[in-house]
C-alpha cells in the first residue's frame, strides 16, 4: 500500500533547488578493463568483455502522448558530485567517511535495487533526504543472486526479458514504484536498466532472446506507467556504457528526448594504453562517447560510475586528469564515484596520493556540496 503523501518539507525544496541550481545529474561508467563494478548488489560483475557485434536497428515510433517536461534541467557552470558505496543508503558511515576524506559531501548518492524478490521501501530514500542528498537509484529488471556464471552467461534470465516488460508482465510491480515514488515526494533520480549497449544484463538487445527494438520499447513502456501515475518527481537517467569495439550502437537504444531528462556514462580507468602518457586518458575513456551523443542528443549529461585502479601507480595521475576532463566539458553535469572494493579497489582513498588528488579535484567551486540539514 503506498504510503500518505507527505507535506512538501524544507528538505524537499532543498533537494529541488540543488538539482535546478547545481545541475545534478547521474552518469554510468564502465571500466575498460574489468568492467563497471556493480552498485550495491553482491557477486561478479561480468564487465563489457567483447560482445558479439550486432545489427543495427531503428528504434520504435514514439508511444503514448508526449509528456510534458518535468525533470530538473541543470543549470551551466555547477555541477554535482556523488558517490556509491557498498552499503548505500543502508550504512550512511560509509557516506560519511568519504564525505570526510573529500572535504565535501557528496550531493548524490548512487544504490542498486533489483526487481526480484522486491517491493518498493521509502526508508532508504528518506535516510538520504534527511541528509539533503539525492538519491539515485540503479532499478534493475534482474536477479543478480541467480546471475549465472560464466561471466558470458549472467544475461541469459527469461524470467526478465524485455518482452515481458513490454507485454505487461511486470506492470503491478512497476506501478507500485511508480506510486511509492511519487508519494515519497521529493526529486529522485532514476537509472532504469542501464549499461544496456553491452552484453552483461538481461535486457540487453545482445542477450536472453531479446529482439532488436525491444529495449527502447521497454523503457518507454516503463515511462509511461510513471507518467500516468503522476511520479512528475522522478528524473530519468539513460546510462550506456562508454562505446566499446562491438557494443550496441547507442542510436539503436536511445528512447528519445521525451522520455530521457538526462544521459549517463559509465567508465573507468584501468588496463593500460599507448599514447604520450602510458595509460588511458579522459578523452580516450570518454571522447568517442561524448562525440556520438552530440548527435544522439542534447540532454544533460552526467557520469553516473568511474573509478580507477592502483595497479600501474596511475591512480592519482588519473583522477587529476579525471578532474581536468571535467573542466574540459562544462557539458557534463556531474559525477558518481564507485568508492567500493569490488573487482578492485576502485576507491578514492586507496593510497594517500589519490585521496589527495581525488580531495584537490572536489575543492572546486563547480562541485556542489550536499546541502545542510
Amino acid at each position: 500500500m503506498a504510503s500518505p503523501r507527505p507535506a512538501r518539507s524544507r528538505v524537499a525544496v532543498t533537494l529541488a533547488t540543488l538539482l535546478a541550481a547545481a545541475g545534478v545529474g547521474v552518469v554510468a561508467t564502465t571500466a575498460v578493463m574489468a568492467g563497471p563494478a556493480r552498485v550495491g548488489s553482491p557477486g561478479p560483475h561480468p564487465g563489457p568483455g567483447r560482445p558479439a557485434a550486432t545489427a543495427a536497428a531503428t528504434a520504435p515510433a514514439p508511444v503514448g502522448p508526449r509528456r510534458p517536461p518535468y525533470g530538473p534541467v541543470p543549470a551551466p557552470g555547477r555541477a554535482f558530485f556523488g558517490i556509491a558505496t557498498a552499503a548505500g543508503p543502508y550504512d550512511l558511515r560509509q557516506y560519511d567517511a568519504a564525505a570526510a576524506a573529500a572535504g565535501k559531501s557528496p550531493s548524490v548518492l548512487l544504490y542498486s535495487q533489483g526487481w526480484a524478490h522486491d517491493r518498493f521501501d521509502r526508508r532508504p530514500l528518506d535516510r538520504l533526504a534527511a541528509r539533503g542528498v539525492l538519491p539515485m537509484i540503479a532499478w534493475e529488471p534482474w536477479d543478480y543472486a541467480a546471475s549465472a556464471a560464466p561471466a558470458r552467461l549472467h544475461g541469459v534470465q527469461p524470467r526478465f526479458a524485455l518482452d515481458r516488460i513490454i507485454d505487461g508482465s511486470d506492470d503491478a510491480y512497476i506501478r507500485s514504484w511508480a506510486v511509492g515514488l511519487r508519494d515519497w515526494g521529493h526529486p529522485v533520480a532514476l537509472r532504469f536498466a542501464h549499461e544496456m549497449n553491452g552484453n552483461w544484463y538481461p535486457w540487453s538487445e545482445q542477450v536472453n532472446g531479446n529482439r532488436p527494438g525491444q529495449y527502447v520499447a521497454a523503457w518507454r513502456h516503463v515511462h509511461d506507467i510513471f507518467t500516468a501515475a503522476g511520479a512528475r518527481n522522478v528524473t530519468w537517467v539513460w546510462s550506456p556504457n562508454i562505446a566499446y569495439p562491438g557494443s550496441q550502437p547507442l542510436r539503436t537504444l536511445y528512447p528519445g528526448d521525451r522520455y530521457v531528462d538526462w544521459v549517463g556514462l559509465v567508465g573507468y580507468y584501468g588496463r593500460p594504453r599507448s599514447g604520450p602518457a602510458g595509460y588511458p586518458t579522459f578523452d580516450d575513456l570518454f571522447g568517442p562517447t561524448l562525440a556520438q551523443l552530440e548527435h544522439l542528443t542534447g540532454k544533460p549529461i552526467v557520469i553516473t560510475e568511474t573509478g580507477g585502479v592502483e595497479v600501474g601507480g596511475h591512480k592519482a595521475a588519473w583522477i587529476s586528469d579525471f578532474f581536468a576532463g571535467l573542466r574540459r566539458h562544462p557539458e557534463i553535469r556531474g559525477f558518481v564515484w564507485f568508492d567500493v572494493v569490488k573487482e578492485a579497489d576502485w576507491r578514492f582513498t586507496s593510497s594517500g596520493s589519490a585521496r589527495a588528488a581525488f580531495a584537490t579535484g572536489v575543492r572546486a567551486s563547480r562541485f556542489q556540496a550536499a546541502a545542510a540539514r
